[in-house]
């Protein structure tokens, strides 16, 4: 069972810009290649260049769930009804949203983040959690629980924002790696391990 965070992250170690803007550059290697890999929304199917989709492959081929805060939920509207890499996915938050209770794919967390990782692992069948980055991911690597960074590091400074890490009461956290570095299309492939 592997814990892990991973993000698509600016030069300068940000995963939104400034207002949540910058998306353009941070994903646009989803779509700079020619090899289609469909999700579980019909009308977002990326297309990768092959190194690209290998190393997305990988990471899916073994993730049994997802912990996510409330922010991004909101922010993708619940992703319509279910993630799109079909897999469930844990909220954190102070305030479940009412609306979900018979909905298979979404469980919600109030009492912190070592229940949240507890819960990914008991629903995703003790296969890899993928825990988004920003607040959830410092609060995971602070508590001891993370054992990995995937960095999908995007040639563009955006100059402000919202930090890949941020707050870290553990910090200096030394890394172990890179693990695996894949070069795609405008975009480099890091894995670290968490040196525990």
């Amino acid at each position: 069972m592997k814990v892990c965070t991973g993000a698509s992250m600016s030069l300068d170690g940000y995963v939104s810009g400034p207002g949540e803007t910058g998306f353009e550059h941070l994903f646009a290697w989803y779509g700079n290649g020619d090899i289609d890999m469909p999700t579980g929304n019909p009308e977002m199917t990326f297309r990768l260049t092959q190194a690209s989709y290998d190393h997305q492959k990988a990471f899916t081929s073994e993730l049994g769930a997802l912990v996510v805060g409330r922010k991004l939920f909101d922010f993708t509207n619940g992703w319509g009804g279910k993630h799109p890499l079909e897999v469930p996915t844990v909220v954190l938050t102070h305030n479940p949203p009412t609306g979900y209770e018979d909905n298979k794919w979404f469980a919600f967390v109030t009492d912190g983040i070592e229940s949240a990782i507890a819960k990914a692992h008991e629903i995703g069948g003790g296969r890899t959690v993928g825990l988004n980055s920003g607040t959830i991911a410092s609060q995971a690597l602070d508590a001891g629980l993370l054992d990995e960074v995937w960095i999908d590091l995007v040639p563009v400074l955006l100059g402000g924002g919202t930090p890949f890490f941020s707050g870290l009461g553990s910090a200096p956290v030394e890394l172990e790696g890179p693990l695996e570095s894949v070069q795609g299309n405008r975009v480099t492939h890091l894995r670290y391990r968490v040196k525990k």
